[in-house]
């Protein structure tokens, strides 16, 4: 939609309940849904809330649905937002401006249905660290610093950000190389992280935007489900791209001295402003 300065991709899948309860109002952005062949009424509901809707044949999962998304956003910057978040239309401007000083890949400190912050930052993914985030101890004192959150008037370097919300300038993300495919869902955001890093694109978590994200992550339980195959797929992947990550404590400056250097410490408060 020509004349905005920012398109928000949302993938969809059986989502209608939820994008019912999210995204009432009115909306200063492009917002695109992306659909992955769901079988409720999730299209029908995303246009009535006022989305361009593209509607897909087959579930593609969510890094191809989201490629398919920013490659038709006519803004200059582009949110990845989950059907369960909250966007407050506010937050673009002040991630906008962060992007305008810094480039990069930049999310907002996520709260839950509570208002308790969630840890939707995250230090380096460590196969140690993902196994110390589900309580694991003594591995969860091991990693005591993984899970990061930002308050308010701080900027932090992070290894990656959750997937449910995350921004940047769309030619840089384009650029980059977008999501990568090879993720059907889970743990693309882990390598995406790490990919803007390698691009010289820093990743930051900003604590003065603040937004609800409704969050069930289907992993949580400990019942087998196809989100427990498809989560262990995914890790498959993703640390056979990164072996350094699977055992011990390997120095993680080895693929990027610049994240190493910067993950875990504030984006200097007068750069922030600038």
């Amino acid at each position: 939609m020509a004349g905005h300065q920012w398109s928000v991709v949302t993938v969809t899948y059986n989502s209608a309940d939820t994008l019912r309860r999210c995204w009432q109002g009115a909306k200063p952005y492009e917002w695109i849904v992306v659909d992955n062949a769901s079988s409720d009424d999730s299209v029908t509901v995303a246009e009535e809330l006022g989305a361009r809707v593209i509607r897909l044949p087959e579930n593609v999962g969510f890094s191809k649905a989201n490629n398919v998304g920013v490659h038709q956003a006519a803004s200059e910057y582009v949110l990845f937002a989950n059907p369960d978040l909250e966007v407050g239309p506010d937050g673009l401007a002040t991630m906008q401006r962060h992007l305008d000083a810094h480039g990069g890949l930049v999310a907002p400190q996520l709260l839950a249905t509570d208002g308790t912050a969630q840890p939707n930052g995250r230090g380096f993914p460590y196969a140690t660290a993902k196994l110390g985030n589900r309580k694991i101890w003594p591995l969860s004192r091991m990693h005591a610093n993984y899970r990061v959150m930002a308050n308010a008037g701080e900027a932090v370097y992070v290894a990656w950000v959750m997937g449910a919300a995350v921004a940047a300038r769309t030619a840089d993300f384009v650029a980059m190389g977008g999501w990568n495919e090879q993720f059907f869902l889970y743990y693309e955001d882990h390598e995406l992280g790490l990919r803007a890093w390698r691009h010289n694109m820093p990743v930051v978590l900003l604590g003065d935007v603040r937004w609800t994200h409704h969050w069930a992550r289907a992993t949580n339980s400990f019942q087998w489900s196809r989100a427990h195959t498809l989560e262990l797929q995914s890790a498959r992947t993703f640390f056979g791209m990164f072996p350094e990550f699977v055992v011990g404590m390997p120095r993680a400056s080895r693929r990027n001295p610049q994240a190493a250097r910067l993950i875990g410490s504030s984006v200097l408060a007068a750069e922030h402003r600038r």
